[in-house]
């Protein structure tokens, strides 16, 4: 696994979940990074100061709402001020509706391309520069299954992952020249917030046992018949960070338990 001292990250979507996942993951490796999300300083500030305490790494927090392009260029501006560059990029952040598309909300439509297409657009334009002139970058996109497979009423996630994998192999024949990579990481189901909410209201309409509803909301998705694991996906990306993954970019490399697979 790598040893990332003196190499410095912005997770954006981080403040929960497979973010906050893998902002630990990054500060146990000794990597500084920046977390991102829309609660206030004070929400997020007593995990950046244990982060920083437990590892030694400066970890800090920007609030920014990233279907605004000018709010990307303060984070990432806040991001090279405290941290001094951004080696590592994780465009996490990700927002979603269900709906069918005739049905959609066009305002809901419009924010999924802002923050799911549009964000990790401006955010890796923003970088690259450094990453260049450092001779040193690392950029995952986090695409998930629908990326690579449709589903129903889920329009604008699946569309818009779809999109970002595009992205990542353009980023990747463009940066051919540095030590720089971008690879598309699709995870499975996770135990997320969201998710959590999904299997509570699974028991509270079928009146059965959590389980009975796990092993519902997973049917026909991952074959192992359990939520993918955060730390699988962070540590690969930590892997992928390290002197093994040099030569590799443009991957799509799912996470996803044997979804895939299986379909």
């Amino acid at each position: 696994m790598a040893k990332l001292e003196n190499r410095h990250a912005l997770v954006t979507g981080s403040t929960d979940g497979l973010g906050l996942a893998i902002v630990r993951s990054l500060a146990r490796a000794g990597c500084g990074v920046v977390m991102n999300g829309l609660e206030e300083a004070s929400a997020v500030e007593d995990t950046c100061r244990a982060l920083e305490a437990e590892h030694g790494v400066p970890v800090r927090y920007c609030r920014a709402d990233l279907a605004r392009p000018e709010e990307i260029e303060r984070l990432i501006d806040f991001a090279n001020a405290e941290l001094g560059s951004v080696d590592i990029l994780v465009n996490n952040a990700v927002v979603r509706h269900f709906s069918p598309i005739d049905t959609f909300p066009r305002d809901r439509w419009d924010q999924a391309i802002a923050v799911n297409v549009s964000a990790p657009f401006h955010a890796m334009r923003l970088v690259l520069p450094g990453m260049r002139r450092r001779n040193f970058g690392r950029i995952f996109n986090m695409v998930s299954v629908y990326g690579l497979r449709g589903t129903k009423d889920r329009i604008d996630y699946v569309a818009s992952k779809a999109a970002l994998i595009g992205m990542t192999r353009a980023v990747a024949m463009e940066t051919l020249d540095h030590d720089i990579t971008c690879h598309a990481i699709c995870p499975g189901s996770l135990l997320s917030p969201g998710t959590e909410t999904r299997i509570l209201n699974l028991m509270n309409a079928n009146g059965g046992s959590r389980l009975e509803a796990e092993r519902a909301f997973l049917r026909d998705k991952q074959p192992t018949g359990r939520f993918v694991e955060p730390d699988s996906v962070s540590d690969l990306m930590l892997l992928l960070c390290g002197p093994a993954g040099r030569d590799m970019t443009g991957a799509v490399l799912p996470v996803e338990g044997g979804w895939l697979a299986a379909g």
